[in-house]
């Protein structure tokens, strides 16, 4: 099968080629610059099976106006372009499936919620994810589209973990702000499997929220990774220094909505990391 991504360089799409190429697909990946060229695109889109859209800049980084453009940018108009450059294909040349990456950002803090909720965040990354999902909207319905909402990125190269890992190890490990903030987390090796599970499912189609079954807070996650690494964890992040060093990104870090993968369990997708404890083993026992 021919699949088309782009993104390519981040952590998922690494992992997802990886498996793609390994069960023999054929990869066409999308430079970042081609996004931006609606004609380009129509040229490579033209006969691949699938097209994933896995593109956006880092969102974890001061808000400044230059970089929220870029975050805006960087994921709604490459969905508008990817969408016009489908739609302008003859139905023989288009692709059958259309995948999005998404974020469980859209979400409000303070609430559970499942596929069906709306209530939405009225952020900046609430409504950067609104606009992210709504720039497909238009895509043509002979086109099978699935939208997954990621909630935070497990395993042993991504950078949360690369980042905390070596304090954790040296025991200087803690909770951030108050710890009471949900921590919607999956694997990657669950994240990749819920993309190709997407693909080769053809009912699957619509919003699915691509997190862990195990709704845990920070404080949970900091234990338990104290706990993997045998070290104590007695530190704590303040909020005021997250503040001083990212803004209002630190409110990425500091509030978070709980959220279930509700279509995920019922339509048969099974995770291999569906809780914390598992998952942290696994990405500790990797990085060792």
């Amino acid at each position: 099968m021919k699949i088309a991504i782009s993104g390519a360089n981040g952590y998922i799409a690494k992992n997802l080629v990886r498996e793609l190429k390994a069960a023999n697909h054929k990869i066409v990946p999308v430079e970042r610059s081609t996004l931006y060229n609606v004609k380009k695109l129509s040229e490579i889109l033209s006969d691949v099976a699938v097209v994933i859209n896995l593109a956006g800049a880092p969102i974890l980084q001061r808000w400044t106006a230059a970089n929220k453009q870029e975050i805006r940018k960087s994921r709604i108009e490459t969905n508008q372009n990817m969408v016009k450059a489908i739609n302008g294909l003859p139905d023989n040349k288009k692709p059958r499936i259309f995948i999005s990456a998404s974020a469980i950002g859209i979400y409000s803090s303070g609430k559970v919620h499942t596929e069906r909720s709306t209530s939405f965040s009225s952020d900046f990354i609430g409504e950067v994810v609104q606009g992210w999902e709504n720039a497909s909207s238009d895509l043509s319905p002979k086109v099978r589209k699935v939208i997954f909402r990621i909630g935070l990125i497990l395993g042993n190269e991504a950078k949360t973990i690369q980042n905390v890992l070596p304090l954790f190890k040296m025991g200087l490990g803690g909770k951030i702000g108050s710890g009471s903030q949900p921590f919607p987390f999956v694997h990657i090796y669950d994240a990749v499997n819920a993309i190709i599970w997407g693909i080769e499912h053809e009912n699957a189609r619509g919003i699915y929220n691509l997190v862990a079954p195990d709704n845990i807070d920070n404080k949970t996650f900091t234990k338990v990774l104290a706990q993997s690494v045998k070290r104590p964890a007695f530190f704590t992040v303040p909020e005021f220094a997250l503040k001083l060093v990212l803004g209002k990104a630190s409110s990425l870090l500091l509030q978070s909505p709980q959220v279930v993968p509700k279509r995920l369990l019922k339509e048969g997708f099974v995770f291999l990391f569906p809780e914390i404890k598992s998952c942290l083993a696994e990405v500790v026992k990797s990085k060792t």
